[in-house]
């Protein structure tokens, strides 16, 4: 990092289509901010720049489900984008939009040079086109089976289930997702980057880095085994930023080539000397990313900025893989996620509790598993336990015996040189951590901080120092206070809410990385303000809540996913003639002795009153069948059942639950009606 002057950090630009949950947050965000936090810790010249992708055909997909136009839509999204981060404590120095007019503005220059130059390949392909809807359908706008895996629904530029990235005539069976028919072939013009002639630089570029995570590395050079192609950099679709050329109406940019110019003209926005994080040579660029945009980010971007040749190439692409939920994987449009928006709500004031989980559990080299018993664990054995309790007690102590005043040293023991040896480690292997992209191993040193607090007090026990030298329990407190400091930075990257109320307790205005290991950072006499309990314990109850929460979503999802049951083979007229089907009335009910299924049924057919026994025991009580209108067919023959001879059958119909609901007809139709 000392060649560098300056770093560009970029967190992905998230869709604009819905909200954020904790797999966004474990992927790119919580991590690009405690990065972020580190480097400002140190006074060090960094921007944060994020922001809504909102082009492509996803904005356009969920637009055409809320009948909105997808203005409307990109719109609600960032406000509520923004507000979740804001809130949560993601510290971007800006939080853009691809719909903003500079950001179509320089997306549209960055390409106008690349045609001027003669880097695009300019060709006519065959692509599917809807007959039907009469437009050529983008990658998402086509569905089929998966080559790979043979799983239905895959999308037309990759399956959800297998990972494999596609094209759209890869499908097997493709067909349109606007109106569900078959699309056809039809020619149409696009620019395409030639990946393949940028093949040998970006061999280069990517071997220039062999310190890149192995998932990233890894993922890259499969790509680059496999033989780069041609990739098309514009679409033919109405919604993004427009081609540039004149003649070429309803053809936009390719989402991925303007997504990742709006970190650049997001930046702009920023400082009026943006150019230099992004063109200098001693500009260090960091992209933090989930793994399912490593492509994009390691060949695709890099290729467009070396055609360019202006821009520098990402020093670091510290991707992550994903962060599943209760053993499932996260998914939208299942609704199976924790959303951010919610858990602020619902949990408030508690933001570095999540902050803590996602980090600790983060899926940094492998897919991880984010669990409400795993939340409550973290919450009550870490955070209460040993930092809150720490902090507590030491407070607590001044306040009852000092008047909150820090009071002066003695001279020091071997307790206070063994806790500042132990200290003494830490800021090098926190550092190292950090900068490495370790974050779940530099939380572990951080807290290390608070675990020696509490062995320190515990040794040094100052409680029963007041009675016999009440000057020691003072120099052990002082000790302690300075030990709240430490926490106050060492901490700082990833509980910034809790940090800044120890900042405020001690007086102190900013945290300083210089003063990791400094035990005069809090003068002798400063007042100090108790900040009270850091965190409380989560109840059984608190989080059984949310587990609920989550199953309820799961039945509902399964339920909307279940599917009818087939038709049965096709009858004629006069076998479905010969039923008798009639509206009756039930007039007694009683249960069945030794069934747990059937009630006896009394059912006045408008002719005479006839005993039918059903299968409804477990649907329904006694008193709530007196009364009601039933259909059921009259001319079933009787069958004998545990004694007792059933005239007929009551029909009902089977929701998605498997709940059985009673056909009754919608106004008042007279007893042995009948139904034709």
């Amino acid at each position: 990092m000392s060649e560098f002057k300056r770093t560009t950090v970029t967190a992905a630009l998230i869709y604009a289509n819905g909200p954020i949950h904790i797999g966004h947050l474990a992927g790119c965000y919580l991590p690009a901010d405690i990065y972020v936090r580190f480097l400002r810790l140190q006074n060090k010249d960094v921007i944060f720049v994020s922001g809504t992708d909102e082009h492509g055909v996803p904005i356009t997909i969920k637009a055409q489900k809320e009948g909105k136009i997808p203005q409307e839509v990109v719109d609600y999204y960032y406000k509520e984008i923004k507000q979740s981060f804001e809130e949560f404590g993601i510290s971007f120095d800006i939080y853009g939009r691809t719909s903003d007019p500079v950001h179509h503005k320089i997306s549209q220059d960055f390409f106008l040079k690349l045609y001027q130059e003669g880097k695009f390949i300019e060709e006519v392909t065959e692509q599917y086109y809807d007959e039907e809807a009469g437009q050529f359908l983008a990658d998402r706008y086509i569905v089929g089976e998966c080559p790979s895996c043979h799983q239905p629904g895959a999308y037309g530029d990759q399956c959800e289930k297998c990972g494999s990235t596609l094209s759209p005539n890869e499908l097997i069976n493709p067909k349109s997702t606007l109106s569900g028919s078959a699309p056809s072939l039809r020619p149409t013009k696009n620019w395409f980057l030639p990946l393949d002639t940028w093949q040998p630089a970006l061999e280069k570029y990517v071997a220039s880095h062999p310190e890149w995570k192995p998932n990233v590395s890894g993922q890259v050079k499969s790509w680059l085994n496999d033989g780069l192609k041609p990739r098309a950099m514009t679409r033919d679709l109405s919604w993004g930023v427009p081609v540039p050329i004149e003649g070429n109406e309803g053809k936009v940019l390719y989402v991925w080539f303007d997504a990742p110019i709006g970190y650049i003209s997001m930046t702009s926005q920023l400082r009026p000397d943006w150019e230099k994080y992004w063109k200098d040579k001693d500009s260090r660029i960091v992209h933090f990313i989930g793994k399912d945009n490593i492509v994009f980010h390691c060949l695709i971007f890099p290729a467009m900025c070396m055609a360019h040749g202006e821009y520098q190439l990402a020093d670091q692409v510290p991707a992550n893989e994903f962060m599943n939920l209760e053993g499932d994987k996260i998914s939208t449009s299942r609704n199976w996620a924790v959303w951010l928006h919610e858990y602020l709500k619902e949990f408030p004031g508690k933001q570095d509790v999540l902050r803590y989980a996602l980090t600790a559990s983060s899926p940094e080299t492998k897919d991880a598993d984010f669990t409400w018993a795993d939340f409550q664990t973290k919450n009550n054995s870490e955070l209460v336990a040993i930092l809150g309790n720490f902090v507590n007690r030491a407070f607590v102590l001044l306040d009852k015996n000092f008047e909150s005043k820090v009071p002066a040293k003695l001279e020091d023991s071997v307790l206070e040189k063994d806790l500042k040896q132990a200290l003494t480690e830490i800021p090098d292997k926190l550092a190292a951590a950090l900068e490495g992209y370790k974050f779940r191993d530099a939380l572990v040193y951080a807290m290390e901080v608070a675990r020696l607090g509490n062995k320190y007090l515990a040794e040094a026990e100052p409680w029963k120092l007041m009675k016999e030298n009440p000057e020691k329990a003072g120099h052990v407190l002082n000790y302690a206070i300075q030990l709240v400091s430490h926490v106050s930075i060492a901490l700082e990257p990833f509980l910034p809410f809790t940090t800044q109320k120890l900042r405020n307790a001690l007086g102190i205005e900013k945290a300083d990385w210089s003063l990791l290991g400094d035990f005069d950072s809090v003068p002798v006499g400063t007042v100090l303000k108790n900040p009270g309990l850091l965190f409380e314990k989560l109840e059984d109850d608190v989080i059984q809540k949310q587990v609920d929460k989550l199953n309820q979503t799961k039945q509902q999802m399964l339920l909307q996913s279940k599917q009818p049951n087939p038709i049965k083979e096709t009858i004629d007229f006069e076998s479905f003639a010969k039923m008798d089907i009639r509206i009756g009335q039930v007039i007694a009910a009683e249960k069945m002795e030794k069934s747990k299924k059937l009630l006896k049924l009394t059912v006045d057919d408008g002719i005479r009153q006839r005993t039918i026994l059903s299968g409804i025991a477990e649907h329904f009580q006694v008193e709530e069948v007196i009364g009601r209108k039933v259909t059921f067919l009259a001319n079933l023959a009787p069958r004998k059942m545990m004694g007792l001879e059933s005239e007929g059958m009551i029909l009902m119909a089977e929701g998605q639950d498997g709940k059985l609901s009673f056909i009754q007809p919608d106004m008042g139709i007279w007893n042995g009606a009948s139904v034709s």
